[in-house]
């Protein structure tokens, strides 16, 4: 048996914080509103104290444990949201806590992590995803007694997420407006189970969407199999969310209170945090721009209609960003890459640039090894597009200049060894 969530459970919990975390601004968005034909608004948690909702569970999970639990210690393992929560907290209540952190967590999180923990935390890096470095966790703190403040799967980070839900109600309220959709990132389901528990009772017209990366989707494959299942393979890209198996409590509630759910390919994601980032000043993290790319797989649907989009986190690694432009050029069709056997004579790129490059293509790349006595060696090149409508042609002239080349581009194996 699962226990019960209502609305005031969640309205309990959001009376237990007010005083301890930011009430982010609900913003109404005049570019995504006119691009989309909709009333936009952006719940923004970016704008958190530690710069992500995540705080929420984790300070309300800690602040209901007893004084011998508190002494004993804490422990958690986070791919870096969750765990700045927990830091936080630890430095806020001079309780000292663990923190198991993937390899593949980004340097940036792992700092702030230390900076919000302070002399209360220590930061323990072990495996290669959240899934594996979370076992390990959880066996330390088997070992050595200590309290495991679960990132997702708990009833009180579940409730301490929901309290973005009375937040974004009583700013509706407030501006006289009702939500026909709330868009909501989906990891390991904490958030979406909190704030729909809230939602179904306080605002039973609102549909609540989940949203996850096409390289991440373990709510959408627990709904369609019954149950929580792992995916076979994860894209951690969207780290925030890069979660391979849903908790058994999240996906109970989410599967009764969320209507649907949707996935978006990571490039578009790379896509938004451009736009984000370029029109409106606005860094988010990959997970945090989730919603904001459903908004183009749902454009017909939500023309007319009032929409939040939750902004789950400004966590975003500087260093990031060249791997984040490089997915949304490819997504936007723009990026391509090849195999191009290249006669080995002099003069040989100065007549592909000429031949078969349209005027307004750059080469991005070109990796060339000369072969001894070989007439032909193979090049690695990448190729940038003045402009899509360019491909059919370039294509068909590297066609020409070798029949047997490969577009690495459209062989996920060969881009992911290559690019």
């Amino acid at each position: 048996m699962f226990p019960t969530i209502t609305s005031e459970d969640v309205l309990a919990a959001y009376k237990s914080l007010r005083q301890s975390v930011n009430q982010t601004p609900l913003m109404y968005d005049p570019y995504l509103s006119d691009k989309y034909k909709a009333s936009i608004y952006l719940k923004r948690e970016d704008l958190q104290i530690v710069r992500s909702f995540k705080l929420r569970g984790a300070l309300y999970a800690i602040n209901q444990l007893s004084d011998d639990e508190l002494a004993k210690g804490v422990i958690c393992a986070s791919a870096g949201n969750h765990a700045q929560g927990v830091a936080y907290t630890c430095q806020l209540k001079k309780v000292n806590g663990i923190i198991f952190m993937p390899t593949t967590t980004p340097r940036q999180k792992i700092d702030q992590v230390q900076y919000f923990g302070g002399k209360y935390v220590k930061v323990v890096i072990q495996e290669d995803t959240f899934d594996k470095s979370n076992i390990a966790a959880h066996v330390y703190a088997e070992k050595h007694n200590l309290t495991f403040i679960e990132p997702f799967d708990d009833l009180n980070v579940i409730l301490g997420q929901g309290t973005i839900g009375v937040e974004i109600h009583q700013d509706l309220v407030a501006n006289g407006d009702q939500a026909d959709y709330i868009l909501l990132p989906v990891g390991g389901g904490g958030l979406i189970s909190g704030v729909s528990a809230y939602v179904k009772d306080a605002m039973p017209t609102s549909a609540i969407i989940g949203v996850e990366p096409d390289g991440a989707a373990s709510m959408k494959l627990a709904i369609e199999q019954g149950g929580p299942v792992a995916l076979e393979k994860v894209d951690k890209f969207c780290d925030g969310t890069a979660v391979a198996k849903v908790g058994d409590l999240t996906y109970h509630y989410t599967k009764e209170f969320v209507e649907d759910f949707i996935t978006v390919p990571e490039g578009l994601v790379s896509q938004m945090i451009l736009d984000l980032y370029t029109r409106q000043a606005i860094v988010v993290e990959p997970s945090g721009a989730l919603t904001v790319a459903a908004l183009d797989k749902m454009a017909d649907e939500i023309r007319g209609k009032t929409v939040v989009c939750l902004i789950s986190g400004g966590n975003n690694d500087i260093n990031r960003m060249a791997e984040i432009e490089e997915r949304a050029m490819v997504y936007r069709g723009l990026q391509k890459y090849f195999i191009v056997k290249f006669p080995q004579r002099a003069g040989a790129l100065k007549d592909f640039v000429t031949d078969v490059l349209n005027k307004d293509d750059d080469i991005t790349r070109f990796e060339y090894t000369k072969r001894i006595n070989r007439s032909q060696a193979p090049v690695f090149i990448g190729i940038q597009l003045g402009k899509r409508e360019n491909l059919e042609s370039l294509l068909r002239r590297i066609e020409a200049f070798d029949s047997n080349y490969i577009n690495v581009t459209e062989n996920p194996s060969l881009y992911q060894l290559l690019v």
